[in-house]
């Protein structure tokens, strides 16, 4: 059984940093796509950043620039360095792991910006 945990998710300024991490299990990490999606109030869930099993990544245009997606295989974790966040950010995140169309989500975390 798959089971993703995200962490780190909270309050955080205008202009600050966040860093999201989500441990995966029950998957051979190594080897799946794993991604950061939000949703926010109102709005559809929305791909945020995207690493694949050899690290090639892929942002959404809102994010390029700002955050950054890394892995470490050895922690089967997956990471988001949210930096120079905007109101606009505040969103629930949520971990996707992929292994050949074998999809799972995490439970997800918030992360709210605000002064």
């Amino acid at each position: 059984q798959v089971q993703l945990v995200e962490s780190g998710g909270g309050l955080v300024q205008p202009g600050g940093s966040l860093e999201l991490s989500c441990t995966a299990s029950g998957i051979i990490f190594s080897a799946s796509t794993m991604a950061w999606y939000r949703q926010a109030p109102g709005k559809q869930r929305e791909l945020c950043a995207q690493i694949t099993s050899s690290s090639s990544t892929h942002y959404t245009d809102s994010v390029k620039g700002r955050f950054t997606i890394s892995r470490d295989n050895a922690k089967k974790t997956v990471y988001l360095q949210m930096n120079s966040v905007k109101p606009e950010d505040t969103a629930v995140y949520y971990c996707y792991s992929n292994l050949r169309w074998s999809i799972s989500w995490g439970q997800g975390t918030q992360v709210t910006v605000s002064a």
